[in-house]
């Protein structure tokens, strides 16, 4: 099963992870609540697992402008 991390906001693969079996807890998926898995994690028909997370570019960007955090994305 492969997990790939993905901007929520540009898009930018962040990195991904290839093994057939990954705990929740070893993935820190547990330290999220409800909401935050159902806006974050995503499954494809095939058993791949995408989860939406930010990258340090837009994570500067929403330090510099906070009212960002509104938008879905900011990056044109």
């Amino acid at each position: 099963m492969a997990i790939t991390y993905q901007c929520r906001y540009c898009g930018t693969q962040i990195g991904q992870l290839q093994n057939e079996f990954y705990h929740a807890e070893q993935l820190g998926f547990n330290h999220l609540t409800v909401e935050e898995r159902r806006e974050m994690i995503h499954y494809n028909d095939n058993g791949e697992v995408l989860v939406k997370t930010v990258c340090e570019d837009c994570q500067e960007a929403l330090e510099r402008n906070p009212d960002y955090h509104q938008l879905k994305s900011f990056i044109q």
